[in-house]
């Protein structure tokens, strides 16, 4: 289970504002790739908080009410759509949007657990921790906020395309939602940078052609 030794050494090393950083939908065929960055206070304690793959969606549903209703725990989220991440490709709208979270958590964070591996460029002290959500609090705080939220945005765009079946895999590329892709084409929050996605569209504007 994640706890906070890696903040505490985050404090002994004089740093005093830390924030966990995480994302939520990288993989994904359709949908925004969603960041967020949390910092909780010194002694932070919440039963059951892990990386929110390891989590059912309804406890990680209860894990965000309780994180973001808090007012020990800062947290911020930012999203890069799929035009943009075609446009710039989604390693760099990825960076993008943890930079942008932390932007808006305030200027006074002064260091940042990302999980995975440093970020070239990325605008504040950090350092990457490798499966950081399954070893930081801030950094599985932050999972659960980036998750949850991005899966609330695709469950609205589930409602204005239901023919792709989104509410049921949020954009990632399972066997129904290849299916729908060829039954239907992509729509407007595919990202047709993803190669499943560019040959489906391929395929189906021939079809239609």
């Amino acid at each position: 289970m994640p706890d906070l030794s890696f903040e505490a050494a985050c404090r002994d090393r004089g740093f005093k504002v830390i924030a966990g950083v995480d994302e939520a939908g990288r993989g994904p065929l359709a949908g925004p790739v969603v960041a967020a960055a949390a910092v909780l206070p010194e002694g932070f304690q919440c039963a059951g908080l892990n990386d929110s793959k390891k989590l059912s969606a309804k406890r990680r549903e209860l894990l965000f009410t309780v994180l973001t209703e808090d007012p020990s725990v800062r947290w911020a989220m930012a999203s890069v759509e799929s035009e943009e991440i075609d446009r710039i490709n989604i390693l760099r709208a990825t960076h993008r949007a943890m930079a942008e979270a932390v932007r808006l958590l305030g200027a006074d964070v002064e260091h940042c657990l990302i999980d995975g591996l440093p970020v070239a460029g990325f605008p504040v002290d950090h350092q990457g921790v490798v499966k950081g959500d399954g070893r930081s609090l801030s950094i599985a705080a932050a999972s659960i906020v980036a998750k949850v939220s991005r899966d609330r945005m695709m469950l609205e765009w589930a409602r204005e395309f239901p023919q792709y079946g989104f509410e049921r895999h949020m954009g990632y590329g399972t066997k129904a939602h290849l299916e729908a892709l060829q039954r239907h084409g992509p729509c407007r929050i595919h990202r047709h940078s993803f190669q499943p996605v560019a040959q489906c569209s391929l395929l189906f504007e021939d079809e239609q052609g």
